[in-house]
């Protein structure tokens, strides 16, 4: 067939066409694998309690459910099975819970640190279609082969896609996070940041902290999509 033949049968398939059908087939991969994570605890839990006990405890086995979901949750995500997002009460455009951090005088020192922490998109992020994500790991925010967001310039540290970044980028407290900061407010940087696989590299070997642990609150980076998401 001609390439004029070829023009003029091919459908006319737009961007927000694949999107859409990405969208959908993602979703219904991921009720999938939700699925399986929740027969699979269970039958870990209840292996579990026969083996310790020999006795089946309903109740117990609930409990045991739960704690083993949440295990393979992490476990499925590691292993690119489950679809990671994250979704917030506002648009990102409407959030305004940003601290103020001196990022510039620190970049010498943190390396821009925080755009090597992995994230999940929102359904916003993803219907807007600029920030780009991880084909192989739906739907966390795409890194270069350096760690580094690919949005992020190499030369200046400064952000490509600044009026559209996520929630968490614009919520990100570093202040508290021991990950790169042992003293915030000494610039006392934690060394591990320098290491290749940072900040995989510490979860293996935590660094003894100098300030409280980051505590868990919405927004966080590299945090909030360690959990499967169970959209239909």
């Amino acid at each position: 067939m001609s390439a004029e033949g070829l023009d003029a049968t091919a459908p006319d398939v737009a961007a927000g066409d694949v999107l859409r059908g990405l969208l959908y087939a993602h979703s219904r991969a991921n009720s999938n694998t939700s699925e399986l994570c929740r027969t699979a605890a269970t039958v870990e839990a209840l292996v579990e309690l026969l083996a310790e006990e020999g006795v089946l405890d309903q109740r117990a086995v609930e409990e045991r459910r739960h704690d083993a979901e949440t295990r393979l949750q992490d476990e499925y995500l590691g292993r690119g099975m489950g679809v990671a997002t994250q979704e917030f009460e506002v648009s990102k455009y409407e959030f305004a819970d940003g601290v103020e951090i001196d990022c510039e005088a620190r970049l010498p020192l943190c390396g821009a640190a925080c755009c090597r922490l992995p994230l999940a998109l929102s359904s916003e992020d993803i219907a807007e279609g600029v920030v780009r994500w991880d084909l192989g790991r739906p739907y966390l925010i795409a890194r270069g082969d350096d760690g580094y967001c690919v949005h992020m310039n190499r030369c200046t540290h400064g952000c490509g896609i600044y009026e559209q970044r996520p929630i968490p980028c614009r919520g990100y407290d570093c202040r508290e996070d021991t990950r790169i900061w042992l003293d915030f407010e000494n610039r006392v940087v934690n060394p591990r940041i320098n290491d290749p696989d940072w900040p995989a590299c510490l979860h293996d070997e935590p660094p003894e902290p100098a300030a409280p642990a980051t505590p868990e609150v919405a927004p966080v980076r590299g945090r909030t999509c360690s959990t499967i998401s169970t959209a239909p």
